[in-house]
């Protein structure tokens, strides 16, 4: 089984975390853990992006240094990674020794091969964006100019170090075409392959107007481009240059989760410029779609930005996880609303499986002598056969992002589970056949373990208190070590408590 490697984009330090790094981020982190679960060699990288014009700008804004205030930053973001629980397995900065040596020596490469070299910038620049906009992408308003993503520009004319773009656009388009999944969705794929076909110029990947970046080996006139020095992060954190470094053997190349916003970076210039150094291109780039506000674009100047940590304080930790997994198909935009979270938190989590997992485990507390026995009567129950069915098909989800889709497929088990609960009546059943009644309750329970396990990437924290009140701890939520459970023959649960409760809008 392949390892599998997966990027968030570095995040800037130019502002706090919004709803946008909190849906990158667990979307991430539920393939993370999905494949580590699966038996998957997996590795998960997050981080933050600490240099660049944005960040100069933000910290003479405030009156400070870019270094001041990309440490109070920094201590927000990795903030987030434990608020969020993500189970990343390493945190890169940009501003570390190991990435700066790496950047250095890809630099250095891309000199050694021709592919670098010096002349005179002049064109518009979106500072938002860290990135030069060609004129047929130009609108104009209010006298100002805008890029596609309503980003300000302003005019830049300087000296600047050029990579050879231009030489590499049908060498990327024979990328895409012999990978025909290197980005997904597929719609995302066929803007790249459009704008690629369109014609590239050379790219500018150095600056002299700001200081807030690493230094071009030999010119300390120049800072490297901001996009050349935060892409790099992804073998950065695998040990580049080292390339025998058994981290970046097992997990190079890798998956990258991105925005739609940062899309043309890392499916164009990213692969560029690694092909260009002689090195190995991802294995492919993820692009996710934006959230919108009760249906309105979210912008600071409307004051409707979503802050997921205040999502987290007043819903859960693990019902925002699964909202924003559940919600939307990944790859298209989404709308946050109030109403929609509770609802999906209250239909799905706390009544379709949180008040399933209660009643059925109370009533087994009081009346079943707290045990559940696993006879051959209770593993050959049709919905526990159906539920063992459908793996195939949840892994085939898993691959391609469909992460909706995948809830559909357990929420349909669950729903049949209720359905079964219902017409079997346990609790008619305790007054007229205790030896069917047990039966019920012991496939039902069966059934409760095995889409646990399959929820458990989604919501963990209930995963593992799931888990616990049937004496079993995290490591049996590993998809081969279901058989252990079962081979036990029967399990004792502890008193249960509510899991998931509902929410009073």
């Amino acid at each position: 089984m392949e390892n599998k490697y997966f990027t968030t984009p570095i995040y800037y330090v130019n502002d706090k975390p919004h709803i946008g790094h909190a849906y990158t981020s667990i979307s991430v982190d539920v393939l993370k853990r999905f494949y580590k679960l699966l038996g998957c060699g997996s590795y998960f990288l997050t981080g933050t992006d600490e240099h660049g014009q944005k960040v100069e700008k933000a910290a003479l804004d405030k009156g400070v240094d870019p270094k001041s205030l990309q440490i109070k930053s920094l201590k927000t973001f990795r903030a987030l990674s434990d608020i969020l629980n993500l189970d990343n397995d390493d945190f890169i900065r940009t501003t570390e020794d190991r990435h700066i040596k790496s950047v250095q020596n890809l630099w250095n490469r891309l000199l050694e091969n021709d592919e670098i070299y010096l002349s005179k910038y002049s064109g518009w620049y979106s500072v938002r964006d860290e990135a030069f906009v060609a004129e047929n992408e130009i609108t104009e308003k209010d006298g100002k100019k805008f890029n596609s993503f309503g980003s300000e520009l302003s005019w830049v004319e300087e000296e600047s170090y050029f990579f050879r773009l231009s030489k590499w656009q049908d060498r990327l388009l024979e990328l895409y075409d012999s990978v025909p999944n290197f980005v997904h969705p597929k719609s995302r794929l066929n803007e790249v392959k459009s704008f690629v076909s369109g014609g590239l110029k050379d790219l500018s990947i150095s600056r002299t107007t700001f200081k807030w970046g690493i230094d071009v080996p030999n010119d300390d006139k120049h800072i490297m481009y901001v996009w050349l020095d935060a892409l790099t992060n992804y073998i950065s954190a695998l040990g580049f240059p080292d390339q025998e470094n058994k981290k970046y053997k097992d997990f190079w190349p890798g998956i990258h989760v991105v925005g739609k916003d940062i899309l043309r970076f890392h499916a164009v210039y990213w692969p560029a410029f690694l092909m260009a150094a002689g090195l190995e291109p991802p294995k492919q780039i993820v692009a996710h779609g934006w959230w919108t506000n009760e249906g309105e674009k979210i912008s600071k100047s409307l004051g409707n930005v979503i802050d997921p940590i205040e999502l987290i304080n007043v819903y859960g930790l693990d019902q925002v996880r699964y909202f924003l997994m559940r919600e939307v198909p990944f790859g298209n935009d989404g709308d946050f609303s109030k109403d929609a979270m509770i609802n999906r938190i209250n239909g799905d989590l706390s009544n379709n499986f949180g008040n399933l997992m209660q009643r059925v485990l109370s009533f087994i507390f009081k009346n079943s002598n707290q045990t559940i026995d696993f006879t051959d009567k209770v593993l050959n129950f049709e919905i526990y056969q159906n539920i063992i069915s459908s793996q195939n098909n949840l892994f085939e989800m898993m691959d391609k992002y469909s992460f909706d889709g995948y809830l559909k497929i357990i929420f349909g088990h669950l729903n049949d589970l209720n359905t079964y609960v219902d017409k079997s009546a346990p609790w008619e059943l305790r007054k007229t056949d205790q030896v069917r009644m047990k039966e019920v309750l012991d496939q039902i329970s069966l059934c409760i373990l095995k889409i646990t396990q399959f929820l458990s990437p989604f919501i963990p924290n209930g995963a593992e208190k799931v888990y616990s009140t049937f004496g079993l701890d995290e490591s049996y939520l590993s998809f081969d070590k279901f058989d252990e459970i079962i081979k036990k023959n029967s399990l004792k649960i502890s008193k249960p408590e509510p899991i998931f409760m509902r929410i009073d809008s």
